[in-house]
């Protein structure tokens, strides 16, 4: 007989690998009750033989109707709260309870609750005649105790049918109101072939939308080949085990009614309450069980790095795991592991999202507490018990210290977006407010010294014994992986990974997230500079360059040529191509606050002067030369996010802000006018990573980075990110030497700064000991050497605070020499070198400047270079300047950035320059506001030529022009004063 390669074959290996190994029921079709929807003889097994009495309680009350009545009360509550709900909590029926299924226990303590999870009956039946409307068939069902959970459509590519046709018949041939494709009747539809599963949880027919459920393979999309069978029977062989499903519904499905903000066509948000319900994707089961698995067997003090992409579903990943942390038995199955469970997070919103989705979960009230109120309020919910408390980054420093003896002592730490959580001393804050070791041994010993309390504070910056940390980051920076990576050996040498990867790359061909870099379009600038003083001061060559580079691009100029190139881009680009649409909206990325509210003014003039309906908003913090956001705004700070949803609002011009957390699905194009590098590059540009209905894809124009440097900064975040070496602890001990040599300060002082300090002793008392250090480092050591010591004493303590959390040693000495210099460095004075390209500003002006395009990319990304570690470089000290002419520095920058200028370039700035002059001469005003258009001509023509004379140096061609040839100075002048009558009030407005 041949074997069967249709999918009837793959239908019967599922299903004998789930009858044989996995222990279900196989069933045949007809048991099924359509009307129903429920393999009826095998319910009512399970009641009879798992609660008997309540069972005859119903009979009596129901009679001979006692299955129909009974089948009705579960239809009506199933299709009330959904199949997880009865599953999980049971129905009532007359008052009389009745469980529908039987969780697995967490410990081995109750042999009775264990004895009933063994009574489900878990079976799987095919072809399945589900409607009552046709003989359509389902290829596979599971059932538990006779109720459908889960629904298959298979595939086999040697039939040449794929996963593709199979997700089609879910969309085109099953119809939504069917009772059994009823949101939350089943928990999940899948889509298999023997290359890939895709997953549904609401049938909609055609916008069904399908996730991919597969491993990964290459840190991409798909799966990895199996030596031992088909690509896709993790399916069967790992998910589909009863202990698995029963996990599954325990700890992760979820049916839940959400507040939604729907986009009109005409703009409008519209909020609408949307039920809906959540399966988890493979890498988050994965990484949740495995999480769970490693602390299970190896209790607390362990450290994980978890490196999940945008578009991983971090948040609610994050919300499985601080659930099932807290109910998690030891491997003896005996105790928790933890007593207390706290998530940190950085970002209010996910604070909010994390919140509610472990809310879902909670089986008895009052468990979860977020700390909304500040110290007072998690002293009180630690006191209470609270088994997962939830706070802030930001509020987290300011209420530790307030926190007195937390009742457990055994933590798991859940950081957020670790990178930016864990950089110093907010990590050593969090490990020392949950440390009360110290305070024991303090009771058992009688000689407790300051030497004791020098070692307790290393001992508390230290990660702790007692807690255990789970980091979750898409972009891990090299602290972050040398405090929670994986250690491993590799060749000799020590390097840091992730404990469980989903990458980028897999984010991407998952299509969860957008490739950012895929329409990725740079501009140059040119522009050249004139010398307008006769004498030719010297200047530093290198500083210089780079003020005049700033002063370029943040001059008005040409902030208003790039506000007109960006906004046309726009219109042209997004708008009238109806991205998203046409609802997409743009993230301008400026150098400086200044910068921001330079180019907020621009496109609100530009917007207006080309008719344009749409707004510009900018967002920075706090104020610059006395304006502020709201004021620019007319609307609140906080009101930013909500502001930008409208749909006039189409441009965020930021300054360091909203460019990190910022999740707004519509943002499809960025122009990006600051120079950006590695894990910053990366952030900013996948604010338009998001995906929604209608974005198919982002767009990209560059002023200020090129292709391959922002390439170089994506690589190392595409795939895995590696730490190619640990930071070596030796070069803290040379420092100390280094910085000792110095004798700057003696080892008693430091011993005597750093007892007092600890003995809390009064600040006077601190400050004559710094002090007499000051003294000697400004009187002792050269300018030269004083340089160096700052370096060096900069790096130590930078450093301390990094090895301190990692490495193995107590020394007192460094920790007491950490403290001294930390303070120590605060009396030595920044090192100020003079400014030796001051004044350059004054004495040089624009001559002209344009943008050209330099290149359309589509950046191609792989696995990056490993990451360096921290850096220890020990050397202080200032380069010598260069020092060049002014003459020479102007002529050196145009040749660096100038070109080929047309007169028209040329012309057009000094042309703005000019009838910026005119209009703003007294004599000129005056006649153009009070006297006849004739006579303001005239005045016109007078003020315009005097004024022309003063810009003899920067055209003289257009100068002598207008002196020597009639009819030109005819043209010119009158072409003038037109722009003039519509624009005086603009030319004035800055004055």
């Amino acid at each position: 007989m041949k074997t069967d390669t249709t999918e009837k074959g793959l239908e019967a290996l599922i299903t004998q690998h789930l009858c044989l190994v996995n222990a279900f029921e196989e069933r045949h079709f007809s048991n099924y009750n359509r009307e129903e929807c429920v393999d009826e003889e095998l319910l009512f097994n399970f009641l009879q033989a798992t609660q008997e009495k309540d069972v005859l309680k119903l009979q009596t009350i129901h009679g001979s109707n006692f299955r129909s009545k009974l089948l009705y009360r579960l239809n009506n509550q199933i299709k009330t709260f959904g199949i997880i709900e009865v599953l999980r909590k049971g129905i009532t029926d007359n008052n009389i309870k009745l469980k529908l299924f039987f969780d697995k226990p967490v410990s081995n303590l109750n042999e009775k609750d264990l004895a009933l999870y063994n009574q489900n009956n878990f079976s799987v039946t095919r072809q399945v005649h589900y409607s009552t409307q046709n003989e359509n068939s389902l290829d596979l069902v599971v059932f538990i105790n006779g109720l459908p959970i889960i629904t298959f459509e298979l595939k086999n590519e040697l039939t040449k049918q794929t996963v593709k046709d199979a997700i089609k018949q879910y969309k085109t041939n099953r119809d939504p109101r069917e009772e059994l494709f009823r949101l939350g009747r089943c928990m999940v539809h899948f889509a298999v072939d023997s290359e890939q599963i895709w997953m549904a949880t609401h049938l909609k027919g055609e916008n069904t939308y399908f996730l991919p459920f597969n491993k990964g393979y290459n840190n991409g999309a798909g799966n990895p080949p199996n030596q031992n069978g088909i690509k896709t029977d993790y399916l069967w062989k790992d998910i589909l085990t009863k202990d698995r499903l029963t996990n599954i519904i325990q700890n992760y499905v979820q049916l839940f009614e959400e507040e939604t903000e729907k986009m009109l066509p005409d703009g409008k948000v519209k909020k609408e309450k949307v039920k809906k319900l959540i399966f988890p994707r493979y890498h988050q089961i994965d990484a949740v069980d495995k999480l769970l698995s490693n602390a299970k067997e190896n209790g607390t003090g362990k450290r994980y790095l978890i490196q999940h992409s945008a578009g991983s579903g971090k948040s609610n990943s994050i919300s499985w795991l601080a659930h099932q942390l807290v109910g998690l038995f030891d491997k003896n199955n005996e105790n928790t592991v933890f007593d207390t469970v706290i998530v940190v997070t950085d970002r209010k919103v996910l604070d909010a999202q994390i919140r509610n989705n472990i809310k879902q979960f909670e089986q008895v009230k009052g468990v979860v507490e977020a700390i909304t109120e500040g110290s007072k309020q998690l002293k009180t919910a630690l006191e209470e018990g609270k088994k997962i408390i939830i706070t802030t980054i930001q509020k987290f420093p300011y209420i530790v210290n307030e926190i007195g003896e937390l009742p457990g002592n055994k933590f798991a730490i859940i950081i957020d977006e670790a990178h930016s959580s864990q950089s110093g001393n907010t990590a050593g804050k969090l490990n020392e407010t949950l440390n009360k070791q110290g305070e024991e041994e303090q009771e058992n010993d009688d000689e407790w010294t300051g030497e004791d309390d020098i070692v307790e504070i290393v001992k508390g910056r230290k990660m702790l014994t007692n807690a255990s940390y789970f980091a979750f980051t898409a972009t891990p920076k090299n602290k972050t992986l040398e405090l929670f990576g994986e250690k491993y050996n590799d060749n000799g040498k020590d390097k840091f990974k992730a404990f469980h990867l989903y990458s980028m790359k897999q984010a991407i061909e998952e299509n969860f997230i957008l490739d950012v870099l895929q329409n990725y379009t740079t501009y140059q600038s040119y522009y050249a500079l004139l010398k307008k003083i006769e004498d030719d001061p010297a200047y530093d060559k290198n500083k210089a360059q780079k003020k005049l580079k700033i002063f370029v691009e943040s001059h008005s100029h040409a902030i208003a040529k790039k506000t007109a190139l960006m906004v046309d881009h726009f219109m042209d680009n997004v708008i009238r191509k109806s991205k998203i649409n046409g609802l997409a909206k743009a993230m301008i990325v400026t150098s400086s606050r200044r910068n921001a509210v330079k180019y907020k003014k621009a496109f609100d003039k530009y917007l207006v002067d080309t008719g344009n309906p749409y707004k510009a908003i900018v967002a920075f913090s706090g104020e610059i030369d006395g304006q502020t956001e709201a004021a620019l705004n007319h609307f609140s700070s906080a009101a930013i996010p909500d502001e930008f949803k409208k749909s006039e609002f189409r441009f965020l011009i930021v300054a360091n802000k909203y460019q990190t957390g910022f999740d707004q699905p519509l943002l499809h194009t960025m122009y990006v006018d600051k120079k950006l590098g590695g894990v910053n590059a990366v952030q900013t540009l996948s604010r338009l990573n998001r995906t929604t209905a209608g974005k198919k894809d982002t767009f990209v124009l560059d002023f200020a980075n090129d292709a391959d440097e922002i390439k170089k900064s994506f690589d190392p975040f595409f795939e895995t990110t590696i730490l190619g070496e640990a930071t070596d602890p030796n070069k803290l001990f040379d420092l100390q030497s280094s910085l000792d040599a110095f004798q700057v300060y003696t080892p008693e002082q430091v011993q005597e700064f750093s007892q007092k300090m600890v003995t809390n002793l009064p600040v006077d008392q601190l400050h004559s000991i710094l002090d007499a250090a000051a003294e000697v480092f400004r009187t002792s050591l050269t300018e030269e050497q004083q340089d160096d010591f700052r370096a060096k004493c900069k790096t130590y303590v930078r450093l301390y605070v990094f090895l301190a959390q990692i490495v193995p040693f107590i020394n007192p000495y460094l920790e007491r020499l950490y403290l001294f210099l930390n303070h120590l460095q605060n009396k030595l004075g920044k090192q100020r070198d003079e400014d030796l390209a001051q004044g350059i500003l004054d004495n040089i002006d624009m001559d002209s400047y344009r943008l050209q395009k330099e290149g359309e990319f589509n950046i191609q990304l792989q696995q990056g270079d490993e990451l360096k570690p921290i850096p220890t470089d020990m050397r202080g000290g200032a380069a010598e300047p260069e020092m060049e002419y002014l003459s020479n520095i102007v002529k050196a920058f145009n040749d660096r950035f100038g070109t080929q200028f047309t007169n028209e370039d040329k012309v057009k700035k000094m042309t703005e320059d000019l009838m910026a002059d005119v209009a703003q001469d007294a004599e000129f005003a005056n006649a153009f506001r009070h006297s006849d258009e004739q006579n303001a001509k005239i005045t016109f023509e007078e003020v315009l030529k005097r004024k022309l004379i003063d810009h003899i140096e920067t055209n003289f061609e257009v100068f002598k022009e207008f002196n020597d040839n009639k009819e030109f100075r005819d043209f010119f002048a009158g072409t003038m004063f037109k722009i003039m009558q519509k624009d005086f009030l603009r030319f004035n407005a800055n004055r």
